[in-house]
């Protein structure tokens, strides 16, 4: 197996989530994404030189210009262009809904890995991000930063496999779009079982406030193609409610309203600027990455 092959195979869902390790997990999927191109994304972030700054608390010491210490007796760092240009919040589902798994990957062990991921990407290219967990109320907030040490923080929040309740994602959203000031990129990572005008609701509150916005809906291909052949029992995993019915009673009645759904998520999505990405947990994670970075071109 050559090393291309080999470093590309942790796109698979079913790879990566053999690893134990949140840290280990994103920077395999961002190096098997990586080498996967045809040139780095990297390429072209940080590398231009602009101009100089005052050395602040926290500042790298290999930035510093020390020739300009000797001239001047003050402490310098190079700054570059595009440095910590953007400013990302992921806004992460965190519900017992986020536990379904038909295909042994569950909806929030693909979240957190792309999260996770996400969050490996932006800081080595000097953006800063943060991360908010949420169910029925907001679980974590860890404020964005984009020194290497901060990712230490936004991982190991990832490892908690922790779930809370029901899920209240257009209320969370609202409160979110009222807490955060500044603009940036706001990352939503959800399987939106909610109502969709409360949802729609808090990401054109985003938009109001000049946040670029992007969306990842996640689910399990079974959940959308409702591929069960045998009398089922169905148990909603946030409220406990059971039904027991033939599949084929509600089959149709099924499928129409969630193909309605993402159609309507797409539609209102397009026209609010807001990037709408469906993604299913056993799809390659290169599909969001890229999605990222066409979202991260378009804004600079």
């Amino acid at each position: 197996m050559s090393a291309i092959t080999d470093k590309k195979k942790y796109l698979r869902p079913e790879t990566v989530a053999l690893l134990n390790s949140m840290e280990l997990r994103a920077r395999l999927v961002v190096e098997g994404y990586i080498i996967g191109l045809h040139r780095s994304p990297y390429h072209g972030f940080s590398v231009e030189f602009a101009e100089h700054r005052s050395y602040e608390s926290g500042d790298e010491i290999r930035h510093i210009d020390w020739k300009l210490f000797g001239k001047t007796d003050r402490l310098y760092v190079k700054r570059y262009e595009e440095e910590t240009n953007l400013r990302s919040h992921i806004i992460l589902d965190v519900s017992k809904s986020m536990l379904y798994a038909s295909n042994g990957i569950s909806k929030l062990t693909y979240a957190n890995t792309l999260a996770a991921s996400l969050s490996y990407l932006m800081i080595n290219q000097q953006d800063a991000v943060g991360l908010v967990q949420f169910s029925e109320k907001i679980k974590t907030i860890i404020p964005p930063k984009a020194k290497p040490s901060h990712l230490n923080l936004i991982l190991t929040q990832l490892d908690d496999q922790k779930v809370g309740e029901d899920t209240k994602v257009g209320k969370i959203l609202q409160e979110m779009a009222d807490r955060i000031r500044k603009r940036g990129l706001i990352i939503l990572i959800s399987d939106l079982f909610d109502d969709f005008k409360n949802i729609m609701k808090g990401l054109k509150h985003f938009r109001h406030l000049n946040q670029e916005v992007i969306v990842f809906h996640i689910l399990d291909r079974k959940e959308f193609d409702f591929d069960f052949n045998t009398r089922t029992k169905f148990l909603d995993m946030e409220t406990g409610e059971e039904i027991v019915t033939e599949p084929w009673h509600i089959r149709s009645n099924y499928n129409s309203l969630i193909q309605n759904l993402q159609e309507d998520y797409t539609k209102d999505c397009r026209e609010y600027k807001i990037d709408y990405v469906p993604i299913f947990t056993n799809q390659n994670l290169d599909t969001s990455l890229t999605a990222y970075f066409n979202k991260r071109r378009k804004l600079f």
